[in-house]
């Protein structure tokens, strides 16, 4: 009689679930996943080393590039890294805007994940649904720094300009006529605040729909419960954080635990999971939408009430605004210098973590009193996620390995770095 052996298969790189360059080897025992092997580093851009070599400010851009779905929360890591070795304090506009956008980019993250998850799952249109939203987010990084995705908003010391009194709104096209443009810019004739309000106000229902659509939907729960289960214990072992974490039943988040920026002064909830599956975690991103949304309804009421300045007053390390340098040579001279040369940082060493939508992400910098880091270290938190991928997925089927792989919810940009 022939022996029966198990077989290894490839799942991706090119496979449209495999979140970017992810090659995992399969070994299977018929249909079902003995073991599962992810290979890393076909993204590997060397995001550490480079930063080595480019001033502070220089850097930054490198920090969109990781996860570049969650781009202005990595970017806070690694400004809260610089100011804690510069010892600065950022004015509290800049914060509330701070908090208002990380909230923005984990509705951007979690939405893209419920689209990709449910496409993934064969849930069609919710994909088109989530994307709907994510425009209109996208909207809002393009009227606050100009670029729709790698935005550099955020800078040691506060943010790059003040939120804008006018939206960008569309003119009348070939394809849309004056009418359908009216309707499109109903909601842009006010400020960028009233532009986030208003999509604040809309966004519940919206939840309301995905969730009409998903949690009772007997498909869904029959591909999500039940499946890549793992215990508090092991998630904690593992070094999960975020989701992953608050989905086993651990109640761990850091704007909580760990409060940062103005988080203490701001009212929300952490829901957490009960029985660390799948459909509990695409539950919890689900309600941390709705926390999200209730987060910025919190900072836009205090930004209304509180104008004042939203990056440090000083030109060592902010530049100057734009009028006063074309009439003082002593701003022009502070301009040319920190762009040209940057500015130095005490020597010593300082870690800095922020709840990115993923779980924790920590960037850890060694400065040596010059204007460039001398070492960078930053903590993903998708790369810690990604190694429970094979106890997850063993002894389920290969169908389940692509529900595994979407309830991790890794960006490659961030795990190879």
């Amino acid at each position: 009689m022939a022996d029966i052996r198990n077989y290894t298969m490839n799942f991706g790189p090119q496979h449209p679930a495999a979140h970017g360059v992810l090659r995992l080897v399969l070994e299977l025992d018929g249909e079902v996943v003995v073991r599962a092997d992810p290979h890393i580093g076909m993204l590997h851009r060397g995001t550490e080393k480079l930063a080595e070599y480019k001033t502070y400010i220089q850097a930054l851009p490198y920090m969109d590039r990781m996860d570049y779905f969650s781009v202005m929360a990595n970017e806070h890591a690694y400004c809260l890294a610089v100011e804690r070795l510069l010892g600065i304090e950022v004015p509290e506009r800049a914060q509330y805007i701070r908090v208002m956008f990380d909230e923005i980019t984990r509705m951007l993250s979690h939405l893209l994940f419920l689209g990709a998850h449910g496409l993934d799952i064969g849930a069609m249109t919710m994909f088109l649904y989530c994307f709907r939203e994510r425009e209109d987010l996208f909207d809002m990084y393009e009227a606050v720094s100009g670029a729709r995705v790698h935005a550099a908003y955020y800078r040691p010391g506060g943010v790059y300009r003040d939120l804008p009194d006018v939206m960008p709104k569309y003119a009348a096209s070939k394809i849309h006529g004056a009418k359908a443009v009216a309707e499109m810019n109903d909601n842009r004739s006010g400020s960028l605040l009233d532009f986030i309000e208003n999509f604040t106000d809309r966004f519940p229902a919206h939840i309301d729909e995905y969730e009409t659509l998903l949690t009772e939907n007997r498909i869904w729960k029959q591909r999500t419960v039940g499946i890549g289960v793992i215990t508090p214990e092991r998630a904690t072992e593992l070094g999960f954080t975020g989701v992953m974490l608050r989905g086993s039943g651990v109640e761990w988040d850091l704007r909580k635990k760990q409060p940062y920026e103005v988080y203490d002064r701001i009212d929300f909830d952490i829901p957490v999971g009960v029985n660390g599956d799948t459909y509990d975690r695409y539950l919890v991103r689900v309600e941390e939408l709705r926390q999200s949304n209730r987060i910025v309804r919190q900072c836009i009421q205090w930004l209304r009430a509180n104008p004042g300045p939203v990056i440090v007053d000083n030109h060592k390390i902010a530049p100057p605004a734009r009028a006063g340098m074309k009439g003082s040579m002593e701003e022009l001279i502070h301009h040319f210098k920190l762009f040209t040369e940057g500015f130095r940082v005490p020597a010593g060493e300082a870690y800095a973590a922020v709840e990115h939508p993923k779980g924790e992400l920590g960037v850890y910098i060694v400065s040596d009193g010059a204007n460039k880091p001398y070492r960078v270290k930053i903590r993903g938190a998708g790369f810690a996620h990604l190694q429970g991928l094979s106890e997850m997925s063993r002894g389920h089927m290969i169908a389940d390995v692509v529900a595994i792989i979407g309830t991790l919810d890794f960006v490659f940009g961030e795990v190879d770095r």
